[in-house]
């Protein structure tokens, strides 16, 4: 039905009229237009008909993969259909968890579970002549679009840009005012993760692929704007978005309160996905360095460890030239 909630918020959105409790925040209560929840089905339902079209043909897909792909959709239905998305619109410090948990965790979630590797291999390819969905897909992530907004010079700006320039200027209470700019924000949230955490992950195909060592510089110079965006929350003598600046009045709830508890929750949520990033990476470097050490191998033995011989050879020829050598 439709609603306003006292924030002058317009189109047909629920909006919660007892405070917040546990119980409420988490019971299941989508939107009177369900999008999300569409949303996070079709995407289960692509997903699942892709790894089962995959072992029909005897080709497998790690059940990891398949685990971290539905926890990121669970996790985006955990914070869009439940009373967390009506008390989002009310409450600054529950907008807030649903801000972070769509930005830094969903998808984190959403890429290990290497979705665009999964299309690739899932996807049939189109006849001679053809273009089909894979060739498609393929011919976008070659593309320069893609290029450019998977480049740091892109992802970066656009991650710190969803905080300050959103919260710090007319622009949150802009979105916030109807139904679409809400929709159009929670979608925002979610695709500036998908960008910024994309090609410092590194699982999925991307036009390029830095050293492990660069993405966690990338990783490290992102994380920390986070952290400073919640400390001025904090240290904020005003409400600073005027969306939330009066919370309903029979809740008992101060604005400036509820604004502090979300800046704590932007400061701690930086360290999460940091962890799960950087978790990740270490575990990509190791198994890269064990392949590599594997290939090295698999060489020594076709050619008689031919490498490491001619190493040898060029040590003794260093030292029988090497003055006073016997």
């Amino acid at each position: 039905m439709p609603g306003t909630g006292g924030h002058g918020m317009s189109g047909p959105m629920w909006m919660p009229t007892a405070p917040p409790t546990p119980a409420r925040l988490l019971a299941w209560h989508p939107q009177p237009l369900p999008v999300e929840p569409a949303v996070c089905a079709l995407a289960l339902l692509l997903y699942a008909v892709a790894v089962v079209r995959l072992h029909r043909r005897g080709d497998p897909w790690p059940a990891g993969r398949t685990l971290a792909w539905t926890a990121g959709v669970l996790s985006v239905a955990a914070v869009t259909c439940t009373g967390i998305g009506g008390y989002a619109m009310a409450l600054f410090s529950v907008h807030m968890v649903q801000h972070m948990v769509l930005s830094m965790l969903s998808p984190i979630l959403l890429l290990l579970g290497a979705p665009t590797t999964l299309a690739l291999r899932a996807l049939p390819a189109a006849a001679r002549g053809r273009t089909g969905p894979r060739e498609l897909l393929v011919r976008l992530l070659h593309s320069r679009f893609t290029r450019i907004v998977s480049s740091p010079l892109f992802t970066l700006p656009l991650f710190v840009a969803s905080l300050y320039g959103l919260y710090f200027t007319p622009l949150f209470d802009r979105a916030m005012g109807s139904w679409p700019g809400h929709e159009w924000m929670l979608a925002h949230f979610l695709a500036t993760g998908l960008l910024f955490f994309w090609p410092i992950m590194g699982i999925d195909p991307a036009p390029r692929r830095p050293a492990h060592l660069m993405r966690m510089l990338e990783l490290f110079i992102g994380m920390p704007f986070h952290a400073f965006f919640g400390i001025a929350l904090m240290m904020a003598s005003s409400p600073l978005v005027g969306f939330f600046a009066h919370p309903p009045a029979g809740w008992h709830i101060s604005a400036l309160g509820d604004q502090g508890t979300g800046g704590g929750i932007a400061w701690a949520f930086s360290e999460v996905p940091t962890l799960l990033v950087l978790l990740a990476l270490l575990v990509q470097w190791a198994r890269s360095d064990s392949r590599a050490a594997a290939r090295g191998d698999r060489q020594a033995e076709r050619d008689d460890d031919a490498e490491l011989a001619a190493y040898n050879a060029y040590l003794a020829r260093l030292a029988g030239g090497t003055p006073g050598s016997p």
